[in-house]
């Protein structure tokens, strides 16, 4: 017999030389990863327009539709982030002056960790990271266009290819490729939908805040928590940071800022950890230690759009792993719903 020991650190070495595959072929994979995830939300309306259309005319629909929703979002997000982008660089001087003023501050109360923070931030160093962020956005056309191809392919093979996996490969695997397939669709269409709705809440709750308040900029900072709430953890962080560095400079008083980030934060806190999870149900039920570790293991890997495809990819994993029967007691410890399990057990008996 082969000692227990030798599977699991073969396990770890394939893990590892995976990682490093898909961090190092990013430019390659991470395009495809993005397009199975537009598949898998917009196939449904394909099928229903291809069974009263010609299929290259459903396509060509579908497609339209895509890419319209990818130029108004991308709109969005450029003509809040440039306005803040804009205000945060005219507000430059007195972001300064008040930064000098709290690193003082915290000097005389004995934090000398903040006279190191002196020397290697600053508020030019904010606003390059802000245009440097404009600038990766620049560049993510082409990234867009690849998935855009990637899309066109997959939809139109999608369908010859779910006839020909039965006559591949055996009963069982095939059983577990199609009903995982479709039942990942089925939940990443439900957590986009999901998410949407919570970021358009969140956004929301965040436009009101910043208009009773009297925060500058209120629809810009609107704008902003919605599109980045579509990114568990890092996004939510970064909205509420934003607005609370530039009440900061608008009110001049660090307990307004800290007013500011204390709401903005019990929005996010309230969205994310009550509400969202109530509408979403169990059906998305993930452990929240993968969640935090899937965010950021694919934001290593492939930067501010990992940090987006990482749920996703993990909530794929766990459906496929939900069908097998080698690999369900995995989808029970990290979140798989019992009626999804017991369902998948049953249709494993029937087989």
């Amino acid at each position: 017999m082969t000692p227990r020991p030798v599977p699991v650190l073969l396990g770890i070495i394939c893990a590892i030389l995976l990682l490093t595959a898909l961090y190092f072929a990013d430019a390659i994979i991470a395009p495809v990863a993005c397009a199975f995830f537009i598949i898998a939300v917009v196939w449904p309306l394909q099928k229903r327009l291809e069974g009263r259309l010609p299929q290259l005319l459903a396509l060509a629909i579908v497609v339209t539709l895509v890419v319209l929703v990818f130029i108004v979002f991308a709109s969005v997000v450029a003509w809040g982030f440039g306005r803040i982008g804009r205000s945060l660089i005219a507000e430059t001087p007195r972001l300064q002056a008040l930064y000098e003023q709290v690193t003082a501050w915290l000097e005389t109360h004995g934090i000398a960790v903040a006279g190191l923070w002196a020397e290697h931030f600053n508020m030019r160093w904010v606003v390059g990271a802000m245009q440097g962020l404009s600038a990766r956005l620049n560049t993510m056309i082409s990234f867009w266009i690849v998935v855009l191809i990637y899309v066109l392919l997959g939809l139109l093979e999608l369908g010859p290819l779910a006839r020909k996996i039965p006559s591949i490969v055996s009963s069982e695997t095939a059983r577990i490729l199609i009903v995982g397939g479709e039942r990942t669709a089925a939940k990443l269409r439900r957590y986009l939908m999901i998410r949407t709705a919570m970021s358009v809440v969140t956004g929301g709750l965040v436009y009101v805040f910043a208009l009773a308040l009297g925060l500058q900029l209120a629809t810009e900072w609107g704008v902003i928590a919605f599109t980045l709430n579509f990114i568990p953890f890092v996004g939510p962080f970064i909205a509420t940071l934003l607005p609370t560095l530039y009440a900061l400079a608008q009110f001049e008083s660090l307990y307004s800022a800290l007013f500011v980030f204390a709401c903005l934060n019990l929005i996010q806190f309230a969205i994310g950890s009550y509400v969202e999870p109530r509408v979403a149900g169990n059906a998305l039920a993930l452990s929240p230690f993968l969640v935090l570790f899937s965010v950021f293991l694919w934001m290593f890997l492939w930067g501010l759009f990992g940090a987006f495809i990482g749920v996703p990819i993990a909530i794929a994993v766990l459906t496929f792993c939900a069908e097998s029967p080698s690999s369900r007691w995995l989808a029970q410890l990290l979140g798989a719903p019992d009626d999804q399990v017991e369902s998948a057990q049953g249709m494993g008996r029937q087989e």
